[in-house]
């Protein structure tokens, strides 16, 4: 199949899956570096994004649904003394030993999981901690080439355990992307089965030079986990009030590549918070969630997710 009846398939299977959720298909990029930037936008709620970023040329990232306000009801609603452990589930797919890790570097992703998630370079604590419950290894050249909506639904389903409250992360080659995520809301459908994080081996800590300088740091799965923790990009709304749904994160009209001091790109006060794990900025770049961020996750997982 060429590149672009991959592209034209996967956009059909995000479609389809959006609108069996009820929510639109949103496919988004993550830069290497360069600004550049193709994006085609619908309007509103109908609104999917597609943009062109540095692996293979293709896309970086896609993120099925969309970002969207909680509920009233359930703003608000966790304590300051909240906490959460979540249970890993790490499913290892290689082929014939291609991205096959090691247990070691494993432990190491959930590690800097923990960091990031409990303020450890600098950012909040989000209340958040991450426990590996198992790892398991299938060599299976379709699952780890992941290239077709058909190959995540029979992997996904293979594994799923019913538990929401569960992180499943599939480490893969990723296909044409960093990594993806489904928001929470999925765990209230008939395709629950789906959620997780689908990740590129390469970009764990330590396991691979391929994307030396930029994305090896273990932080495309922080991401991605603040993704399904109901967690916006930070550019999520533009230069638009609402923006992400978080009040202290300033506006930021366009995804960040490497890390530009001093980008702004919003006339609303505040620079663009580069330095955000909800940004596309590379690893090193990377450093806090914000308590915004945090209030939203934590009531996030009382609506969707807490056993």
């Amino acid at each position: 199949m060429t590149k672009i009846r991959r592209v034209m398939a996967l956009l059909a299977a995000l479609a389809l899956t959006a609108a069996m959720l009820g929510a639109p298909a949103l496919a988004i990029a993550k830069s290497s570096g360069s600004p550049a930037w193709a994006c085609a936008e619908g309007g509103g709620d109908s609104a999917a994004r597609i943009g062109v970023g540095a692996k293979s040329g293709e896309f970086r990232e896609k993120v099925t649904g969309v970002a969207k306000p909680l509920p009233a009801r359930a703003q608000g609603k966790a304590p300051a003394g909240f906490s959460a452990t979540i249970p890993v589930y790490f499913h290892i797919i290689h082929d014939g030993g291609v991205g096959n890790v090691s247990d070691a570097a494993v432990r190491t992703q959930v590690r800097v999981l923990n960091e990031t998630f409990s303020g450890g370079e600098g950012g909040d604590n989000t209340g958040f901690s991450f426990e590996l419950a198992e790892i398991t290894r299938a060599d299976n050249a379709e699952w780890y080439a992941i290239a077709s909506f058909d190959a995540e639904v029979e992997m996904k389903q293979y594994y799923w355990n019913g538990m929401s409250n569960a992180l499943h992360v599939y480490s893969t080659s990723g296909d044409v992307y960093l990594g993806w995520a489904y928001y929470p809301q999925i765990v209230d459908s008939e395709q629950a089965y789906l959620d997780g994080i689908v990740i590129d081996w390469r970009s764990m800590k330590g396991v691979s030079t391929a994307y030396a300088g930029a994305y090896d740091q273990g932080e495309t799965l922080t991401h991605e986990a603040g993704h399904w923790l109901n967690l916006a990009h930070t550019f999520e709304g533009k230069c638009s009030p609402t923006n992400d749904f978080v009040a202290d994160t300033p506006a930021q009209r366009t995804p960040t590549g490497g890390c530009p001091e001093g980008k702004d790109t919003c006339p609303a006060p505040g620079l663009d918070p580069i330095h955000n794990y909800m940004d596309y900025s590379f690893d090193a770049c990377y450093t806090e969630f914000t308590p915004g961020q945090t209030q939203r996750a934590r009531d996030a997982w009382l609506l969707y997710r807490a056993p």
